[in-house]
């Protein structure tokens, strides 16, 4: 079968939540299915490092779908032209974009529904085309998976779509995601932070990742605990906020706060290992892969007891109430001065993590393309 797939997130040094879930998926799918072509739709100028083996061919179509219009030619238009010429059988969207014009068997991976949820975090014209093609796309949809049970039953309340049609596949962690020697966690230490210790936030800074609230439970915590401790925050700007900057600038701390920026896996995996705790206190969340890439590194975590982050954390996370400064202060309180529940909670992870793996998600997403596509396993 040709199964045609929108990769216009597979980007270079830019893997974001639902980019590195396509990335690892595919990677793995296309190595484990050879008997079926693969055409991988980008939108840009495609790297190579994203044709995982003979049986993909990189189409690249235009506009560059980063803006409402954009989006609307480019899904409307340009893909399906590229699933008529390549005949193919089904169209895999890994993001949860379809093609309302096109014919073809349909699968959308949809992460999760915060913009429904919390729309007043998203500019007026995203929102309102989210807001009026995600139900056409999954009207459209011959089944969905999503990345848990949370969002599961998120589609099935919001849009009354059967159950039985949605294919929960979760997401993994990058195996590059391990523990570090004690000289590494110093190197990085001496590096990042002055050589001491930190609590850890990794994600795309943009208003419903709470980082106001972190920013004010972190100068909270400074204050309460007479440590060196410092927060570094891994992630780009992009959605940088005025209220993000008054907190910063009213903190009594700000200066032991500190913003690296995107960083490459690698990095990213040597900091996730050498830092005290994770602190993953978003407002809304579908999964939560940092999260699982902590618990990968041995590092324990404080998180927002919501949506799919219960899920995935089960017992082995500290839980906060993320509209609650005082609640994630008071978390980030406990992992500082009780080494017993750091260590409580690393045991317990290395039985949770156990549960997610891309190999498995790849599996899974394999499954949902059967069940859709009606091939024969």
């Amino acid at each position: 079968m040709v199964i045609a797939v929108n990769t216009r997130l597979l980007i270079h040094d830019r893997l974001e939540g639902i980019g590195r879930f396509a990335h690892e998926t595919l990677r793995i799918l296309t190595r484990d299915h050879p008997e079926h072509q693969f055409i991988f739709i980008f939108d840009r100028k495609f790297s190579d490092e994203f044709v995982y083996s003979d049986n993909v061919l990189p189409v690249t179509g235009f506009p560059q779908a980063r803006h409402p219009l954009l989006w609307y030619a480019f899904f409307e238009m340009m893909v399906p032209a590229i699933i008529n010429k390549h005949k193919a059988g089904l169209f895999l969207s890994p993001d949860g974009w379809l093609s309302l014009r096109s014919d073809v068997k349909s699968l959308p991976v949809i992460h999760d529904l915060n913009f429904f949820h919390l729309p007043g975090y998203i500019p007026w014209h995203i929102r309102q085309y989210y807001q009026y093609f995600f139900p056409k796309f999954v009207s459209k949809a011959n089944r969905i998976a999503t990345v848990s049970s949370f969002s599961k039953r998120d589609i099935v309340s919001l849009f009354h779509y059967d159950p039985g049609k949605i294919d929960v596949v979760y997401n993994g962690a990058n195996e590059c995601f391990k523990p570090v020697t004690e000289e590494v966690r110093h190197l990085i230490r001496e590096k990042y932070t002055r050589s001491c210790p930190f609590f850890l936030s990794v994600g795309l800074i943009h208003p419903r990742k709470n980082v106001t609230g972190l920013i004010k439970a972190f100068d909270g915590f400074r204050k309460s605990s007479e440590s060196n401790v410092k927060l570094l925050i891994v992630g780009s700007k992009k959605w940088w906020t005025n209220d993000m900057q008054s907190a910063l600038d009213a903190a009594a701390f700000r200066d032991e706060i500190i913003f690296t920026g995107r960083l490459p896996d690698e990095d990213l995996r040597m900091i996730t290992a050498s830092a005290l705790a994770l602190v993953y206190v978003s407002h809304f969340e579908g999964f939560g892969i940092p999260m699982l890439e902590a618990m990968y590194c041995d590092t324990p975590v404080v998180a927002s007891k919501i949506t799919a982050l219960t899920e995935v954390g089960g017992d082995a996370v500290l839980y906060a109430d993320p509209s609650s400064v005082e609640s994630i202060k008071a978390a980030m309180l406990s992992m500082y001065r009780n080494s017993d529940l750091r260590l409580n909670l690393v045991e317990k992870a290395r039985i949770q993590r156990a549960q997610f793996s891309w190999k498995r998600t790849s599996e899974l997403l394999w499954e949902s393309i059967v069940k859709c596509s009606g091939l024969q396993g």
